[in-house]
């Protein structure tokens, strides 16, 4: 396993890090079946684990906070995220900050994830949707700077909205947060224009979620792909968004070179950027934990597949089923 220094935080984290939203509040999640998972990850070398009060309502956090107790001489980074007050994703304009981030709500959901967790202190809180109305807002930039001096929070982060990686510049210009989460693959490349050079400049820790497109860039959907109901996969892969997104999918299987999956492509395109701190692949299965550690190897991908998949990026908008 490969790490990178996280921003000014300082933190080497893993490369690969590990995304938990599929521990909870999805079908098919088994608790066993999670931690043998989480437990083979840390084996492997992964240090930084993302997850949020709103997966399975402080479940998978839980789940986290049990990890750590089992691995007590290592160094596992916990990031959690706090949900909008109206509990509703992601962010949008008219959402009334009042009704999203008010001191109060921010508290006692620190409070919650750090019950859940078992620990006094979290090493990233993040605020799990954002609108750049309320980046001026002092309310949160003083509660933001309270859980620090308490000790709670060791840093701070907002997540962006699918596909609105500028929507939250103006929060990481205040210099309160630490870190920034953000849609990035080989369809996303948008952060690439204005979020990662402002990264860079101001030393803002990376990661980057959704490696895999929901699933579009494991290679293993069809136009013919249905989901168990109640899996939010359902609502998000409606027809007019899976038929274009296994077609994108399909568009890059003669780039793919001999022996390599495209997920391994995919997650190898990331992690050619080095403003990326880590990537957090959903992993619930040991084998889907292996497959992917075993990309932080330090190889490089041919310069011309690179050229070649940056003609992929496929610019979206936000829709009724983006989410």
């Amino acid at each position: 396993m490969k790490y990178r220094r996280f921003g000014k935080t300082d933190w080497q984290v893993s490369e690969i890090g590990y995304g938990m939203w599929g521990m909870a509040g999805w079908k098919a999640s088994d608790d066993e079946q999670s931690a043998k998972s989480l437990d083979l990850a840390v084996d492997n070398g992964v240090n930084f684990f993302d997850t949020a009060w709103g997966y399975g309502e402080g479940h998978s956090e839980e789940l986290l906070g049990d990890l750590v107790k089992r691995h007590p001489t290592k160094k596992l980074y916990t990031a959690s995220k706090i949900p909008p007050k109206n509990f509703r994703w992601p962010a949008k304009p008219e959402y009334a900050f009042e009704d999203s981030y008010p001191t109060d709500h921010i508290m006692e959901y620190t409070h919650k994830t750090l019950k859940n967790l078992g620990l006094e202190q979290i090493d990233l809180m993040q605020f799990h949707t954002w609108d750049d109305t309320w980046s001026e807002r002092e309310e949160w930039q003083r509660t933001v700077e309270d859980l620090k001096k308490s000790g709670k929070v060791a840093a701070m982060g907002i997540s962006m909205n699918r596909w609105e990686p500028e929507n939250g510049i103006l929060a990481l210009e205040t210099g309160l947060l630490d870190a920034v989460q953000v849609i990035y693959n080989i369809f996303d490349q948008a952060p690439e224009d204005k979020l990662f050079p402002l990264c860079e400049k101001l030393d803002i820790g990376v990661i980057a979620r959704v490696p895999f497109d929901e699933g579009t860039l494991t290679g293993n959907l069809t136009k013919e792909t249905t989901f168990p109901e109640g899996d939010w996969r359902g609502t998000y892969f409606v027809p007019e968004n899976l038929n274009s997104s296994v077609e994108h999918a399909d568009a890059l299987r003669p780039l793919i070179p001999q022996g390599m999956t495209m997920a391994e492509m995919a997650l190898r395109f990331i992690l050619e950027n080095k403003h990326v701190g880590t990537t957090i692949p959903g992993m619930r299965k040991q084998r889907n934990v292996l497959a992917n550690t075993a990309t932080s190897d330090g190889k490089s991908l041919p310069k011309e597949l690179i050229k070649e998949l940056k003609k992929h990026r496929w610019d979206r908008v936000p829709t009724s089923w983006s989410q």
